[in-house]
């Protein structure tokens, strides 16, 4: 399946599209103001520009490919099942922790305080988004979930949260 058919054709169930816009609203936010800090020269972050873009970059590279190790293969391996294997062996919400990664990249990538400090924002909207979305698997999967967030305790980042 192409890259383009994935973004083409995904459609969020309508359940979650309220959850899914305020999840991503934060990154579609830092899009829009990190490129102005170095276009108007404002909101620059206190560290050497050069050491900021690079980190950025490497951040963002990091979190991008998270996100499409998480989406390939839930699209090739999800068919309404829980998945427990895979990236979902260390964490239960790869995807929210790729966009959380690739919102702080941005914010170092465009060297902007006001990108940073949106990036800080979306941890508690993300952490909100998994309690919420939790609380729907354990609705849908029941002690299955159960028994898989007892495998896998960690939700984003593997001995932290």
């Amino acid at each position: 399946m192409s890259l383009i058919r994935i973004f083409r054709d995904y459609k969020p169930p309508k359940k979650l599209r309220a959850l899914f816009i305020v999840h991503y609203a934060p990154l579609l936010l830092m899009i829009m103001i990190g490129p102005i800090t170095p276009i108007y020269n404002i909101w620059q972050l206190p560290l050497d520009l050069i050491i900021s873009i690079i980190t950025g970059f490497i951040i963002f590279i990091i979190g991008t490919s998270l996100y499409f190790k998480w989406e390939f293969y839930w699209n090739k391996i999800y068919k309404g099942q829980l998945i427990t294997d895979g990236i979902f062996k260390h964490i239960r919400h790869p995807h929210y922790t790729s966009l959380l990664i690739i919102g702080f990249g941005l914010a170092f990538f465009f060297h902007s305080l006001a990108a940073l400090i949106i990036a800080i924002i979306a941890i508690p909207i993300m952490i909100w988004s998994i309690f919420d979305e939790e609380k729907l698997l354990m609705k849908q999967y029941g002690d299955n979930y159960r028994k898989f967030m007892k495998k896998t305790p960690w939700r984003m980042i593997p001995g932290i949260f």
